[in-house]
């Protein structure tokens, strides 16, 4: 006589709760990482300075192309036409997107700018 209770085929556990915490874990990893690298712009707005002396040096950035002063002006010639109106490298330089200019385009005059060696360049709207 067989007393043991009869043997039931054995279940095989349920992954379900396993993929929810891998989701969750997915998720959260991804809003709580960094994509990309945030680099700072420092650009002082305009109005908080000592104030504006010297030659104009109103750099006025197109959607396609550059002008100086009101005169359209190349590229590779605006940092030594700039160079002609300032007395040192820290006097203000007056940076204005005309409409339509991509935000990216001023951004990148800006940083030729600097990297040409003038240390003040202020954005006006």
């Amino acid at each position: 006589m067989n007393l043991a209770p009869p043997s039931r085929p054995r279940r095989r556990p349920s992954l379900t709760p396993m993929i929810d915490v891998v989701f969750l874990l997915l998720v959260f990893f991804m809003l709580a990482s960094r994509f990309g690298l945030d680099t700072v712009l420092p650009v002082p707005l305009a109005g908080g300075g000592s104030g504006y002396t010297g030659a104009p040096r109103l750099v006025e950035v197109l959607p396609e192309g550059l002008k100086l002063n009101g005169v359209a002006s190349d590229p590779a010639a605006l940092t030594g036409a700039l160079a002609e109106l300032t007395e040192t490298p820290g006097d203000t330089i007056v940076l204005r997107g005309a409409e339509g200019t991509t935000l990216q385009r001023v951004v990148t005059v800006a940083t030729a700018l600097r990297a040409a060696g003038f240390t003040s360049v202020v954005l006006v709207e």
